[in-house]
């Protein structure tokens, strides 16, 4: 299913997002390494991936175009938790602003809170990472607390990680008015998920 709607014919559209597998790790590596992204997003050695990606309670997912080509990743962990809890441990797209990172981000919650049995979608994002907060905020997430100097940077400095989350009957509540705010009731169009698993 196409997001075609969501983005004109100069930008690249999410259509699927699929469990990966160790096979897509360089192209997980190189989004994470893209120009420009060291400052927001973390990264991790292929061995570390590759550990993170078989380890159980984790599950890493890919977006992909309508071309096939990766737009976007994602790293959850605590699958499984029995409070319920699945932390959003990476996410990263490509080209920020072009219309994907909100259709990622929504496919991504849907199955935590899902088929991942989820009761609460959380998350900790850098506090001066203004523009990734706003992103959250506007799917619904609330900002729950601040980590002082939590995150220690390659340089050995310091950052401040500031806390988001959502609760599973928040999210229906919003996926709720939005389905009845459409013309008819109709169902949003939405990236289609690959099979379930990690």
């Amino acid at each position: 299913m196409a997001f075609s709607n969501l983005a004109d014919e100069t930008r690249p559209a999410l259509a699927v997002v699929r469990p990966a597998v160790a096979d897509d790790l360089p192209a997980i590596m190189a989004i994470e390494r893209a120009p420009g992204f060291a400052a927001f997003v973390g990264r991790s050695e292929q061995a570390e991936h590759r550990a993170m990606l078989a380890a159980p309670g984790f599950a890493y997912r890919l977006g992909l175009g309508a071309d096939g080509s990766p737009l976007a990743f994602a790293i959850l962990s605590g699958i499984g938790d029995r409070h319920g809890g699945v932390y959003l441990k990476r996410v990263a797209v490509l080209r920020p602003g072009a219309g994907i990172g909100t259709a990622f981000l929504t496919a991504l919650i849907d199955e935590a809170l899902g088929p991942f049995s989820g009761w609460r979608f959380h998350l900790d994002v850098f506090a001066d990472n203004a523009r990734a907060q706003r992103a959250y905020e506007k799917l619904g997430l609330s900002r729950d607390g601040l980590l002082r100097q939590a995150y220690l940077l390659p340089d050995g400095s310091r950052k401040d990680l500031a806390l988001m989350a959502i609760l599973k009957p928040e999210w229906e509540a919003r996926r709720g008015r939005a389905e009845s705010a459409r013309p008819g009731g109709a169902p949003g169009i939405k990236p289609r998920l690959g099979e379930s698993g990690s």
